[in-house]
């Protein structure tokens, strides 16, 4: 009888020091999207700008998270405009992605704002928890797919304009298309 170990049974529990993040503009067909991977220790504010980096947006506008009827963003530019009934904003960068509860299988998601004005929703999920030798240090893009809006388009509906007016302009609009193909 044998008493070698069968180490391919054996579970080691590591502890999760990243987690894995799938985000996509809400209201796009096909689907745009990035699969980041980021630090856990990673807050809200943070996050902010792994996303715009991940997008290619270049955080000219004001921002804000929506998490179970709570918003979190830069506090003082937030209430200054809030209109009665608005949720209260906290400050994002006082809350971190490892605050989040995880479920097997059902990772956490919520919504990022960007853009009030364009009003771009986006979709981040949480997908899982990961443990990395060595532990990131900052946000990376693993995985995507289709090209992101430019910054300024107007929103879901002002980017399908765009790409139109790229694709099939009117003749009225070879103008404009020259300068949108800079």
């Amino acid at each position: 009888m044998s008493t070698k170990t069968d180490t391919s049974l054996r579970t080691v529990w590591e502890e999760p020091n990243a987690v894995q993040i799938k985000v996509k503009p809400d209201d796009i067909e096909p689907p745009i999207w990035r699969r980041l991977v980021v630090p856990l220790t990673t807050t809200l504010s943070e996050l902010h700008h792994i996303l715009q980096a991940a997008m290619g947006w270049t955080d000219s506008h004001l921002h804000q998270f929506e998490i179970g009827g709570l918003r979190y963003g830069d506090p003082d530019m937030l209430n200054q405009d809030r209109f009665e009934g608005d949720a209260q904003a906290f400050d994002a960068s006082e809350v971190r992605l490892r605050d989040f509860q995880f479920r097997y299988g059902d990772g956490p998601s919520f919504v990022y704002v960007y853009d009030f004005g364009d009003d771009w929703r986006h979709t981040v999920r949480l997908e899982k928890l990961l443990a990395l030798s060595p532990a990131p240090k900052t946000g990376t893009c693993t995985e995507g797919a289709r090209c992101c809006p430019p910054e300024d388009v107007g929103g879901p509906h002002g980017y399908f304009e765009f790409l139109r007016v790229l694709l099939s302009p009117e003749p009225d609009e070879l103008e404009e298309q020259k300068h949108l193909k800079r």
